[in-house]
């Protein structure tokens, strides 16, 4: 009897500890932002997992998912830049050393820290960001910029006075235990 107490208690504290956290709806948004034009886009199909026993992160995006102002833009996006149909996806899994507490509400700032693939290129990256627990649902947010030049994403002379040579980027999720 003890030791069927005690596999039932042992079970349901590594349950607990090895839950993750997850959204399919996630947000990612660029902005570029130049005296000849703005070019912004926003895809809302993002999908993030927040593993807090492993202080681990990754998130994944189709790249044919952001949405442009102009269609005409998200037609240069897709062909002649990010290549969608040769490089369909943007992915990110990295790891976070601050702690983070998901059975008590606050907001922990943290710096993440992995490997950043984007039109096959795969880069190290290290970004600050921010992870709110709010009744047991992790939101994050983080911004940064890219270079699309460190990607081998190529800005022909004609249009490269019209895309800023860092690009803003911001990452917005909602995770919930799954």
């Amino acid at each position: 009897m003890k030791v069927v107490l005690f596999l039932v208690i042992l079970g349901s504290y590594v349950t607990g500890v090895n839950e993750k956290y997850l959204t399919k709806n996630g947000i990612a948004r660029f902005y570029s932002k130049t005296d000849l034009e703005d070019i912004r886009a926003e895809n809302k199909q993002v999908l993030a997992i927040i593993d807090p026993a492993t202080s681990s992160v990754a998130v994944s995006m189709l790249m044919k998912g952001f949405l442009f102002p102009k269609a005409l833009m998200q037609t240069h996006f897709n062909e002649n830049y990010v290549e969608s149909d040769r490089y369909p996806k943007a992915t990110f899994e990295g790891t976070y050393a601050d702690p983070v507490d998901v059975s008590r509400n606050g907001t922990y700032n943290v710096n993440v820290k992995g490997r950043l693939s984007l039109h096959g290129v795969t880069r190290e990256i290290s970004v600050p960001a921010s992870i709110v627990v709010t009744d047991g649902v992790l939101s994050g947010k983080t911004t940064f910029q890219l270079v699309p030049e460190d990607f081998k994403i190529a800005i022909p002379s004609l249009v490269r006075d019209k895309i800023a040579r860092k690009v803003d980027v911001e990452i917005l999720f909602e995770c919930k235990k799954q």
